[in-house]
């Protein structure tokens, strides 16, 4: 029998349900012969679903952590938690990652406590996207550490080398900092004093600040930001992408030129739809840990599996 590879999924904490959540995992199932899961949540739904008995283990949990939870009060019952038990599962040898739609804040939390790795860094929530010029830009952070200090932007800036070095195989990725103007007097206090500390950081291939507006031109590799700004940068793009589809189907509703629209359309979803390539990576973890979207249904369940099982074979995303 060929090698399986072990994968935790975390049932509870998506928006949309466990039952999303669970569909998500029988299509990564039906899809990766390789793959057995071990999936948290609670055990009657689990069973409920029919899945394959000699391919799943479960780990019975009927407690998350809200958005209205206070994640490191909830630590305190972590025995009863979904996504710091599927945590502790993922510091198995076996395992190769987990995915999850839960608390951001569970997830640093159960992150530091379980998976923190050998260098001791604070972890950071990264996304790779695609960028104008053809190739991807890694934005770190992207809402894990909403507050930083300057030292921690500059600490996300070499996870995020290391990470786009190892991934894409780029000796020396041009890292930016999101700010206001290129100029380095631009920004707030954070914004200028980490502009300092990265002009002078060894092993940073730092090529200044960028604005919002260039942030997806392909002018960086790595585009550092606190967790609040990465996080409005992930969002927005989203929320644009989204409104320039509905805006094209409408036209070409409108104009009857539908094969045409449906066609650029097509294409516009393949590059950004962020329900199959919007999971984010906790870096400087031990393993490889992917968070979806509080909304996200089965489609981003399976994406992020693919997406895992891709980085464990040493391949790029979205391969």
């Amino acid at each position: 029998m060929n090698q399986r590879f072990r994968i935790v999924i975390d049932t509870l904490g998506s928006d949309k349900g466990p039952d999303a959540v669970l569909e998500g995992a029988r299509l990564v199932l039906e899809q990766h012969p390789d793959i057995v899961l071990t999936i948290v949540g609670d055990t009657e739904l689990i069973k409920a679903k029919g899945l394959p008995e000699d391919r799943i283990t479960i780990i019975h949990a009927t407690e998350t952590v809200t958005n209205y939870d206070n994640p490191v009060q909830a630590f305190y019952k972590q025995d009863k938690v979904s996504i710091f038990l599927a945590l502790q599962e993922a510091a198995k040898d076996d395992v190769i990652g987990m995915v999850t739609a839960g608390s951001t804040g569970a997830l640093m939390v159960g992150t530091i406590k379980y998976l923190l790795d050998e260098k001791r860094t604070r972890p950071a929530l990264a996304a790779v996207l695609p960028n104008t010029a053809g190739s991807y830009t890694c934005l770190v952070d992207t809402g894990a550490t909403i507050d930083c200090v300057p030292q921690q932007l500059v600490e996300f800036a070499h996870l995020g080398t290391d990470f786009m070095r190892k991934l894409y195989k780029i000796e020396a990725p041009k890292v930016a900092l999101l700010s206001l103007g290129m100029e380095p007097t631009k920004g707030n206090k954070l914004v200028k004093e980490t502009y300092k500390l990265l002009e002078q950081e060894r092993g940073i291939n730092f090529v200044g600040n960028i604005e919002g507006s260039k942030a997806l031109n392909g002018l960086c590799d790595v585009l550092v930001a606190d967790g609040f700004a990465g996080n409005q940068v992930l969002k927005n793009t989203e929320g644009i992408a989204i409104n320039i589809i509905t805006d094209i189907i409408r036209f070409g509703k409108k104009t009857g030129n539908e094969d045409i629209t449906n066609q650029l359309v097509g294409h516009i979803m393949k590059k950004y739809d962020f329900e199959n390539s919007g999971a984010s990576i906790m870096l400087g973890a031990k393993k490889t840990i992917l968070k979806c979207r509080g909304s996200s249904g089965s489609g981003a369940i399976v994406a992020a599996s693919r997406i895992l099982i891709n980085l464990h074979s040493n391949r790029t995303f979205f391969e």
